[in-house]
């Protein structure tokens, strides 16, 4: 179960972030509430990198709970521009 809980609060905390982004396309709405994600990313990787500690001890802990967020931070504006790209009408040729 804690396994569990520190990857999605991993992966929330880098969506929170990616959302507070200027660059993100996948919900412009949101950037109005840039702080508040900002400080939503920091609370939930806060809590993810204390469950993961919990569950795996300190260097093991810190070290999974990166790799998961550094997956979603990496991730997330890929999947932004796959989506932009997809909705765009290219002509080629």
């Amino acid at each position: 179960m804690t396994t569990a809980l520190w990857l999605v609060l991993s992966l929330a905390s880098a969506l929170a972030l990616h959302l507070a982004s200027p660059h993100q396309h996948l919900r412009p709405a949101l950037r109005a509430h840039a702080p508040v994600l900002r400080i939503t990313a920091g609370l939930a990787a806060a809590g993810a990198l204390a469950a993961a500690i919990v569950e795996l001890g300190i260097w093991a802990g810190v070290f999974a709970m990166l790799t998961a967020w550094m997956l979603g931070v990496v991730v997330l504006p890929y999947l932004d521009a796959w989506r932009r790209a997809r909705r765009e009408h290219r002509d080629v040729g």
